[in-house]
């Protein structure tokens, strides 16, 4: 189970076989989710921050959970609870958190580059649970746990990311990893959401949702983030919604056995219908269980707890 890097800042700095061992790792760790006692002793003695500086629900929660299972201690700070809001820089920030010797930070920034900037001066583990709209690399993971799951490979696989594109990290680090690991990736959305110099990461681009989706394997739908756009896009929500929504007419021209994704949180009704979210070929809330895990094997790897055998 080799895995020697200290830091975990993207998938682009990882290879197929750090990303095999992630989810091998997570896989082993299963179930402890449906233990009467959830909890392990293998980050005992541990200690655990994390910073984010956006709000979150699933990150912020699996993160917890997953070092509580493992019997770390964990704190949580948001960008109101720290001295940011006092005018402390980031870097104070940092360098007073890692003085009081825990062991990971895990940021969560609006800046691309601060789990990156963070680790030029802190020798602490850094975890990028997302920074900007750069990387967001255990979201692609736990997605990549859920598609080996449902699919066992993914070779040749054809997995649509279909939506805003230009504002995702969640994107960029699912096609990162899916190329790596042999998968077909298609992006989908409107010109504006969608540049051409996509291309370079060698996914294909399709600005039209009802061919792209004949024999798509995965689909894999990402919300409108009108928090991160200075300018409209689309005409009108309702124009999306027509041409880029997943509705169950739509979703017939994938392949029978084709699963639905989606990182979170959902626009009921805008990128997906209802119906399709609720549907039996929806994996949503797989991904969500998925994320514990795949955070547990995550903080494991990074911060080398005691042998394996310990689990039993």
């Amino acid at each position: 189970m080799a895995f020697k890097h200290k830091h975990l800042l993207g998938i682009q700095t990882l290879g197929p076989s750090d990303i095999t061992t992630v989810l091998d790792t997570a896989e082993s760790f299963y179930d402890i989710s449906t233990r009467k006692i959830k909890k392990v002793p293998l980050l005992r003695g541990k200690t655990i921050i994390n910073l984010f500086f956006e709000p979150s629900t699933r990150t912020l929660s699996s993160f917890e959970l997953a070092a509580k299972r493992l019997s770390a201690d964990i704190i949580s700070l948001n960008k109101q609870s720290s001295s940011v809001i006092k005018g402390e820089s980031l870097k104070d920030t940092i360098k007073n958190l890692e003085a009081m010797n825990p062991d990971s930070l895990i940021i969560r920034h609006s800046a691309a580059g601060v789990p990156y900037f963070a680790t030029t001066f802190c020798q602490l583990h850094i975890i990028n649970a997302g920074d900007g709209a750069h990387e967001h690399p255990t979201q692609a993971l736990l997605d990549a746990l859920t598609i080996r799951q449902k699919k066992k490979s993914f070779k040749d696989l054809k997995v649509l990311i279909v939506g805003d594109i230009l504002h995702s990290r969640v994107a960029r680090s699912n096609i990162f990893l899916l190329k790596k690991m042999g998968a077909r990736v298609v992006l989908v959305g409107p010109p504006s959401l969608l540049p051409a110099e996509f291309k370079k990461f060698g996914a294909e681009i399709d600005y039209n949702f009802d061919r792209a989706i004949k024999k798509a394997d995965v689909i894999m739908m990402l919300r409108i983030q009108l928090e991160r756009q200075e300018k409209n896009y689309f005409p009108s929500i309702r124009e999306y919604k027509n041409l880029y929504g997943l509705t169950e007419k739509r979703f017939r021209r994938a392949k029978k056995n084709a699963i639905i994704m989606h990182p979170g949180p959902i626009n009921r009704g805008v990128e997906i219908s209802a119906d399709m979210a609720d549907s039996a070929k929806s994996v949503i809330l797989k991904q969500v269980k998925n994320g514990i895990t795949t955070r547990m094997a995550v903080l494991y790897l990074l911060l080398g707890g005691k042998e394996r055998e310990a689990i039993n």
